[in-house]
């Protein structure tokens, strides 16, 4: 597949790798191996010209990053047509922790607040942030039927479910835009999930394609390994990297071409 390729039935073009910003905004409760300082504006700045520059046009974000939506609804004026935002609803972060609110409510009212955060009239992707019960949020909580609310008003172009299972995700790649899944070298539990959204043409954005960090493979390249593995599926639209590091950013990207070349 090339780099731009079709983000499933939703009408978008994605690059095939997207950029994580959870350490553009949250330095606590994280699972990284390692800890590391927020980027300052100019070095957050430079960071996202060198994700554009690389060509990439997928940026991830969410409310339970810190304030990584805000900080992005600053640093990205005037650019707004060269990017892609995906946010989400239902997880929020607060004094070092985590909450969960489904209710179609909180997913209104989190929709627009990531569009005044992030300064734009419209969302290109707006997810559910399970909280790992997948299926009675998709079967019970209406949030989903909110979003579906909220495309249909103009204010999202594309929904659907940051999952945790492999019945939640195969509940969901039926009714929704787009799936983010886990999938690397060390979890591939979720294959069936992919593989069934391949066959929907429905979209999926790989997180955790280089396991946070954690990666032990026998390989002698574990990075082009890892993007081998998660680019060479059919079902891929793109696999979300999270890196603040302008080498790894690079690095990333070189692997990842390689792999589609």
């Amino acid at each position: 597949m090339s780099w731009m390729r079709p983000l499933g039935d939703t009408g978008l073009q994605v690059s095939a790798l997207g950029l994580g910003t959870v350490k553009l905004g949250r330095d606590q409760a994280l699972q990284y191996p390692s800890g590391f300082v927020i980027p300052d504006p100019r070095s957050a700045a430079n960071l996202l010209a060198q994700a554009k520059a690389l060509g990439i046009n997928l940026i991830d974000t969410a409310p339970a990053y810190g304030d990584s939506e805000q900080r992005l609804g600053q640093l990205l004026a005037g650019q707004r047509r060269d990017w892609l935002l995906c946010t989400k609803v239902g997880e929020e972060f607060n004094a070092g922790a985590s909450s969960f609110d489904f209710s179609p409510e909180h997913t209104r009212a989190s929709v627009q607040r990531s569009l005044r955060r992030l300064n734009t009239d419209v969302l290109d992707l707006v997810l559910v942030h399970s909280n790992g019960d997948d299926l009675p949020i998709i079967n019970s909580m209406g949030t989903l039927e909110a979003l579906q609310e909220l495309k249909q008003e103009g204010l999202l172009r594309a929904f659907g479910m940051s999952s945790k299972t492999v019945a939640g995700g195969l509940a969901a790649a039926a009714i929704c835009d787009v799936l983010m899944l886990t999938y690397n070298l060390q979890q591939r539990e979720e294959l069936p999930v992919l593989d069934a959204c391949a066959g929907r043409n429905t979209a999926v954005l790989l997180k955790k394609v280089l396991a946070s960090g954690h990666l032990v493979h026998a390989d002698s390249d574990p990075l082009q390994a890892s993007m081998n593995l998660a680019l060479g599926h059919p079902g891929t639209s793109a696999a979300i990297i999270g890196t603040i590091n302008p080498a790894h950013l690079r690095a990333n990207v070189k692997a990842a071409r390689r792999t589609l070349a």
